[in-house]
Protein backbone atom coordinates (compact mmCIF):
# COMPACT_ATOMS: atom_id res chain seq x y z
CA UNK A 1 0.00 0.00 0.00
CA UNK A 2 1.44 3.37 -0.98
CA UNK A 3 0.31 6.88 -0.22
CA UNK A 4 0.37 9.18 -3.28
CA UNK A 5 2.76 12.10 -2.96
CA UNK A 6 3.71 13.21 -6.48
CA UNK A 7 1.86 16.37 -7.62
CA UNK A 8 -0.31 15.78 -10.66
CA UNK A 9 1.49 18.35 -12.80
CA UNK A 10 4.74 16.41 -12.27
CA UNK A 11 2.97 13.19 -13.17
CA UNK A 12 1.76 14.86 -16.36
CA UNK A 13 5.33 15.91 -17.11
CA UNK A 14 6.35 12.27 -16.83
CA UNK A 15 3.62 11.35 -19.30
CA UNK A 16 4.92 13.87 -21.81
CA UNK A 17 8.45 12.57 -21.47
CA UNK A 18 7.40 8.99 -21.85
CA UNK A 19 7.29 8.43 -25.58
CA UNK A 20 5.84 5.02 -24.70
CA UNK A 21 2.21 4.70 -25.63
CA UNK A 22 0.00 1.68 -25.04
CA UNK A 23 -2.77 2.40 -27.52
CA UNK A 24 -2.48 5.54 -29.60
CA UNK A 25 -1.00 9.00 -29.80
CA UNK A 26 -2.39 11.29 -27.04
CA UNK A 27 -4.73 13.25 -29.32
CA UNK A 28 -7.72 12.75 -27.03
CA UNK A 29 -8.61 10.29 -24.32
CA UNK A 30 -12.18 9.73 -23.19
CA UNK A 31 -12.25 8.62 -19.56
CA UNK A 32 -15.52 7.39 -18.04
CA UNK A 33 -15.83 8.12 -14.33
CA UNK A 34 -18.60 6.09 -12.71
CA UNK A 35 -19.50 6.87 -9.07
CA UNK A 36 -21.72 4.84 -6.75
CA UNK A 37 -24.30 7.62 -6.89
CA UNK A 38 -24.70 11.19 -8.04
CA UNK A 39 -26.69 12.85 -5.25
CA UNK A 40 -24.41 12.84 -2.20
CA UNK A 41 -21.89 15.61 -1.60
CA UNK A 42 -19.09 13.05 -1.38
CA UNK A 43 -19.56 12.21 -5.05
CA UNK A 44 -19.63 15.88 -5.99
CA UNK A 45 -16.11 16.10 -4.55
CA UNK A 46 -15.02 13.00 -6.47
CA UNK A 47 -16.43 14.59 -9.64
CA UNK A 48 -14.54 17.80 -8.89
CA UNK A 49 -11.32 15.81 -8.50
CA UNK A 50 -11.83 14.13 -11.86
CA UNK A 51 -12.40 17.51 -13.49
CA UNK A 52 -9.28 18.84 -11.77
CA UNK A 53 -7.26 16.01 -13.30
CA UNK A 54 -8.73 16.79 -16.72
CA UNK A 55 -7.67 20.45 -16.43
CA UNK A 56 -4.18 19.65 -15.19
CA UNK A 57 -3.55 17.07 -17.89
CA UNK A 58 -4.82 19.38 -20.62
CA UNK A 59 -2.58 22.14 -19.30
CA UNK A 60 0.30 19.68 -19.68
CA UNK A 61 -0.64 18.97 -23.29
CA UNK A 62 -2.61 15.74 -22.83
CA UNK A 63 -6.13 16.00 -24.23
CA UNK A 64 -8.46 14.27 -21.75
CA UNK A 65 -12.25 14.34 -21.61
CA UNK A 66 -13.96 13.12 -18.44
CA UNK A 67 -17.41 11.59 -18.95
CA UNK A 68 -19.27 11.45 -15.63
CA UNK A 69 -22.19 9.06 -15.29
CA UNK A 70 -23.59 6.97 -12.47
CA UNK A 71 -26.73 5.88 -10.65
CA UNK A 72 -28.90 8.45 -8.95
CA UNK A 73 -29.04 6.39 -5.74
CA UNK A 74 -26.40 4.17 -4.22
CA UNK A 75 -28.50 1.03 -4.38
CA UNK A 76 -28.97 0.73 -8.14
CA UNK A 77 -26.46 -2.02 -8.91
CA UNK A 78 -28.14 -3.00 -12.17
CA UNK A 79 -27.86 0.52 -13.54
CA UNK A 80 -24.18 0.79 -12.58
CA UNK A 81 -23.45 -2.56 -14.22
CA UNK A 82 -25.22 -1.33 -17.35
CA UNK A 83 -23.17 1.87 -17.36
CA UNK A 84 -19.88 -0.03 -17.10
CA UNK A 85 -20.91 -2.44 -19.87
CA UNK A 86 -22.06 0.41 -22.11
CA UNK A 87 -18.80 2.34 -21.73
CA UNK A 88 -16.81 -0.86 -22.26
CA UNK A 89 -18.52 -1.46 -25.62
CA UNK A 90 -18.65 2.13 -26.90
CA UNK A 91 -14.92 2.68 -27.03
CA UNK A 92 -13.88 4.87 -24.13
CA UNK A 93 -10.14 4.80 -23.47
CA UNK A 94 -10.38 4.12 -19.75
CA UNK A 95 -12.80 3.69 -16.85
CA UNK A 96 -12.64 4.94 -13.27
CA UNK A 97 -15.18 3.08 -11.13
CA UNK A 98 -16.44 3.22 -7.54
CA UNK A 99 -18.20 -0.17 -7.41
CA UNK A 100 -21.53 -0.37 -5.63
CA UNK A 101 -21.11 -4.07 -5.00
CA UNK A 102 -17.80 -5.86 -4.48
CA UNK A 103 -19.03 -8.97 -6.30
CA UNK A 104 -21.69 -7.91 -8.81
CA UNK A 105 -19.34 -5.46 -10.55
CA UNK A 106 -16.58 -8.03 -11.09
CA UNK A 107 -17.83 -9.44 -14.44
CA UNK A 108 -18.26 -6.05 -16.20
CA UNK A 109 -14.87 -4.84 -14.93
CA UNK A 110 -13.16 -8.02 -16.13
CA UNK A 111 -14.97 -7.67 -19.46
CA UNK A 112 -13.64 -4.12 -19.87
CA UNK A 113 -10.09 -5.18 -19.01
CA UNK A 114 -10.24 -8.07 -21.50
CA UNK A 115 -11.44 -5.59 -24.14
CA UNK A 116 -8.28 -3.52 -23.61
CA UNK A 117 -9.97 -0.79 -21.60
CA UNK A 118 -8.03 -0.16 -18.36
CA UNK A 119 -10.09 0.18 -15.19
CA UNK A 120 -9.04 2.03 -12.04
CA UNK A 121 -11.11 1.25 -8.95
CA UNK A 122 -11.72 4.05 -6.45
CA UNK A 123 -13.36 4.33 -3.02
CA UNK A 124 -14.58 0.75 -2.56
CA UNK A 125 -12.87 -2.58 -3.22
CA UNK A 126 -13.71 -5.32 -5.69
CA UNK A 127 -13.36 -9.11 -5.36
CA UNK A 128 -10.84 -9.39 -8.18
CA UNK A 129 -7.29 -8.28 -8.90
CA UNK A 130 -8.10 -7.67 -12.57
CA UNK A 131 -7.83 -3.90 -12.55
CA UNK A 132 -5.04 -1.37 -13.01
CA UNK A 133 -5.02 0.35 -9.62
CA UNK A 134 -7.09 0.80 -6.48
CA UNK A 135 -7.25 4.37 -5.14
CA UNK A 136 -9.03 4.66 -1.82
CA UNK A 137 -9.06 5.32 1.89
CA UNK A 138 -7.81 2.70 4.32
CA UNK A 139 -11.40 2.16 5.41
CA UNK A 140 -10.59 -0.38 8.11
CA UNK A 141 -8.22 2.12 9.69
CA UNK A 142 -10.94 4.78 9.54
CA UNK A 143 -13.32 2.49 11.41
CA UNK A 144 -10.65 1.77 14.02
CA UNK A 145 -10.12 5.50 14.53
CA UNK A 146 -13.85 5.91 15.13
CA UNK A 147 -13.91 3.05 17.64
CA UNK A 148 -10.95 4.32 19.62
CA UNK A 149 -12.33 7.85 19.73
CA UNK A 150 -15.75 6.55 20.80
CA UNK A 151 -14.11 4.70 23.69
CA UNK A 152 -12.41 7.94 24.74
CA UNK A 153 -15.68 9.84 24.59
CA UNK A 154 -17.32 7.19 26.80
CA UNK A 155 -14.35 6.97 29.17
CA UNK A 156 -14.05 3.29 28.36
CA UNK A 157 -17.48 2.21 29.57
CA UNK A 158 -21.07 2.20 28.31
CA UNK A 159 -23.13 0.98 25.38
CA UNK A 160 -22.79 1.64 21.66
CA UNK A 161 -24.67 0.95 18.43
CA UNK A 162 -23.29 0.36 14.95
CA UNK A 163 -25.72 1.76 12.37
CA UNK A 164 -24.53 0.01 9.22
CA UNK A 165 -24.88 1.26 5.62
CA UNK A 166 -25.83 -1.56 3.21
CA UNK A 167 -24.69 -5.05 2.34
CA UNK A 168 -22.24 -5.51 -0.52
CA UNK A 169 -20.46 -2.18 0.01
CA UNK A 170 -16.81 -3.11 0.62
CA UNK A 171 -15.73 0.33 1.86
CA UNK A 172 -18.36 0.67 4.57
CA UNK A 173 -18.06 -2.98 5.56
CA UNK A 174 -14.40 -2.43 6.33
CA UNK A 175 -15.22 0.70 8.35
CA UNK A 176 -17.81 -1.21 10.32
CA UNK A 177 -15.41 -4.06 11.04
CA UNK A 178 -12.66 -1.66 12.05
CA UNK A 179 -15.01 0.01 14.51
CA UNK A 180 -16.14 -3.29 16.04
CA UNK A 181 -12.58 -4.59 16.34
CA UNK A 182 -11.46 -1.40 18.09
CA UNK A 183 -14.40 -1.51 20.51
CA UNK A 184 -13.57 -5.13 21.42
CA UNK A 185 -10.46 -3.82 23.15
CA UNK A 186 -12.66 -2.19 25.80
CA UNK A 187 -14.26 -4.84 27.97
CA UNK A 188 -16.66 -2.42 29.65
CA UNK A 189 -18.21 -1.21 26.39
CA UNK A 190 -21.13 -3.28 25.12
CA UNK A 191 -22.30 -3.28 21.50
CA UNK A 192 -26.10 -3.28 21.73
CA UNK A 193 -26.62 -4.06 18.06
CA UNK A 194 -24.57 -4.23 14.87
CA UNK A 195 -27.32 -5.70 12.68
CA UNK A 196 -29.21 -2.56 11.58
CA UNK A 197 -28.71 -1.20 8.04
CA UNK A 198 -29.65 2.35 7.08
CA UNK A 199 -29.70 2.03 3.30
CA UNK A 200 -28.86 4.27 0.38
CA UNK A 201 -30.89 7.41 1.11
CA UNK A 202 -31.23 9.76 4.05
CA UNK A 203 -35.02 9.37 4.11
CA UNK A 204 -34.87 5.59 4.37
CA UNK A 205 -32.05 5.68 6.89
CA UNK A 206 -33.85 8.23 9.04
CA UNK A 207 -36.99 6.09 9.21
CA UNK A 208 -34.91 3.13 10.29
CA UNK A 209 -33.08 5.25 12.86
CA UNK A 210 -36.38 6.51 14.28
CA UNK A 211 -37.63 2.94 14.57
CA UNK A 212 -34.46 1.92 16.38
CA UNK A 213 -34.82 4.76 18.88
CA UNK A 214 -38.26 3.49 19.87
CA UNK A 215 -36.50 0.63 21.63
CA UNK A 216 -35.67 1.79 25.19
CA UNK A 217 -32.23 0.16 25.29
CA UNK A 218 -31.23 1.87 22.02
CA UNK A 219 -32.55 5.25 23.14
CA UNK A 220 -30.41 4.88 26.27
CA UNK A 221 -27.20 4.08 24.33
CA UNK A 222 -24.03 5.96 25.06
CA UNK A 223 -22.84 6.30 21.49
CA UNK A 224 -23.43 5.38 17.84
CA UNK A 225 -21.14 5.01 14.85
CA UNK A 226 -22.47 5.77 11.37
CA UNK A 227 -20.15 4.65 8.52
CA UNK A 228 -21.23 6.97 5.70
CA UNK A 229 -22.92 10.28 4.88
CA UNK A 230 -26.51 9.03 4.71
CA UNK A 231 -26.44 7.12 7.99
CA UNK A 232 -24.67 10.00 9.73
CA UNK A 233 -27.17 12.66 8.65
CA UNK A 234 -30.15 10.38 9.29
CA UNK A 235 -29.13 9.26 12.77
CA UNK A 236 -28.15 12.77 13.91
CA UNK A 237 -31.51 14.08 12.73
CA UNK A 238 -33.44 11.25 14.41
CA UNK A 239 -31.59 11.82 17.69
CA UNK A 240 -32.42 15.53 17.57
CA UNK A 241 -36.09 14.75 16.97
CA UNK A 242 -36.05 12.37 19.94
CA UNK A 243 -34.44 14.97 22.19
CA UNK A 244 -31.19 13.00 22.42
CA UNK A 245 -28.86 15.38 20.59
CA UNK A 246 -26.38 17.86 21.99
CA UNK A 247 -24.20 15.35 23.80
CA UNK A 248 -26.73 12.95 25.31
CA UNK A 249 -25.61 10.36 22.77
CA UNK A 250 -22.10 10.48 21.34
CA UNK A 251 -22.23 10.35 17.56
CA UNK A 252 -19.30 9.63 15.27
CA UNK A 253 -19.98 9.78 11.54
CA UNK A 254 -18.10 9.33 8.28
CA UNK A 255 -17.52 11.86 5.48
CA UNK A 256 -18.21 15.56 5.42
CA UNK A 257 -21.35 17.19 4.09
CA UNK A 258 -23.00 20.55 4.68
CA UNK A 259 -25.41 19.20 7.29
CA UNK A 260 -22.79 17.15 9.10
CA UNK A 261 -20.48 20.16 9.39
CA UNK A 262 -23.33 22.18 10.93
CA UNK A 263 -24.06 19.30 13.31
CA UNK A 264 -20.39 19.09 14.27
CA UNK A 265 -20.24 22.82 14.98
CA UNK A 266 -23.45 22.62 17.03
CA UNK A 267 -22.23 19.70 19.12
CA UNK A 268 -24.79 17.18 17.84
CA UNK A 269 -21.95 15.29 16.14
CA UNK A 270 -18.82 14.56 18.13
CA UNK A 271 -16.45 13.54 15.32
CA UNK A 272 -16.28 12.78 11.63
CA UNK A 273 -13.88 10.36 10.00
CA UNK A 274 -13.00 12.18 6.80
CA UNK A 275 -11.63 10.91 3.49
CA UNK A 276 -10.20 12.83 0.54
CA UNK A 277 -12.73 12.33 -2.28
CA UNK A 278 -11.16 15.10 -4.36
CA UNK A 279 -7.91 13.11 -4.43
CA UNK A 280 -9.77 9.91 -5.31
CA UNK A 281 -11.29 11.47 -8.42
CA UNK A 282 -8.07 13.21 -9.37
CA UNK A 283 -5.78 10.21 -8.93
CA UNK A 284 -8.30 7.83 -10.46
CA UNK A 285 -8.17 9.76 -13.74
CA UNK A 286 -4.40 10.33 -13.50
CA UNK A 287 -3.72 6.62 -13.00
CA UNK A 288 -5.89 5.41 -15.85
CA UNK A 289 -4.28 7.93 -18.23
CA UNK A 290 -0.83 6.87 -17.01
CA UNK A 291 -1.69 3.28 -17.84
CA UNK A 292 -2.92 4.24 -21.31
CA UNK A 293 0.41 5.96 -21.89
CA UNK A 294 2.33 2.87 -20.84
CA UNK A 295 3.56 4.24 -17.51
CA UNK A 296 3.64 2.00 -14.42
CA UNK A 297 1.17 2.83 -11.65
CA UNK A 298 0.93 1.63 -8.07
CA UNK A 299 -1.56 -1.20 -7.52
CA UNK A 300 -2.80 0.41 -4.28
CA UNK A 301 -2.78 4.12 -3.40
CA UNK A 302 -3.99 5.26 0.01
CA UNK A 303 -5.59 8.72 -0.13
CA UNK A 304 -5.58 9.12 3.66
CA UNK A 305 -8.11 9.43 6.46
CA UNK A 306 -8.42 11.95 9.31
CA UNK A 307 -10.61 12.12 12.41
CA UNK A 308 -12.06 15.62 12.65
CA UNK A 309 -13.63 17.23 15.69
CA UNK A 310 -14.99 20.68 16.37
CA UNK A 311 -11.65 21.58 17.90
CA UNK A 312 -9.44 20.63 14.94
CA UNK A 313 -11.76 21.22 11.97
CA UNK A 314 -10.16 24.57 11.08
CA UNK A 315 -6.83 22.80 10.66
CA UNK A 316 -8.35 20.52 8.01
CA UNK A 317 -10.43 23.11 6.16
CA UNK A 318 -9.79 21.69 2.65
CA UNK A 319 -11.04 18.27 3.73
CA UNK A 320 -14.01 19.73 5.60
CA UNK A 321 -14.96 21.98 2.68
CA UNK A 322 -13.34 20.65 -0.52
CA UNK A 323 -13.18 23.28 -3.31
CA UNK A 324 -15.93 21.69 -5.38
CA UNK A 325 -17.12 24.93 -7.00
CA UNK A 326 -13.62 25.61 -8.31
CA UNK A 327 -13.84 22.64 -10.65
CA UNK A 328 -17.56 22.11 -11.26
CA UNK A 329 -19.40 24.76 -13.26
Amino acid sequence: MKRFSLPLFLLAALFLGSGCLRKKEPTGFRIAVIPKGTTHEFWEAVHAGAEKAERELRAAGIDVEVQWRGPLKEDDRDFQIQVVETFATTGVDGIVLAPLDDTALVPPVEMAMKSGIPVVIIDSGLNTEDYVSFVATDNYKGGQMAGKHMAQLLNGTGTVVLFRYQEGSASTSKREQGFLDAIKEYEEIEVLTDKEYGGATVDIARQKAENMLKRPEIAAMGGVFCPNETTTVAMTSALAEAGLAGGKVKVIGFDTGRQSIVDLEDGDLHALVVQNPLAMGELGVANVVANILGKPVEKRIDTGVVLITKENMAKHSELVNPPIDKYLD
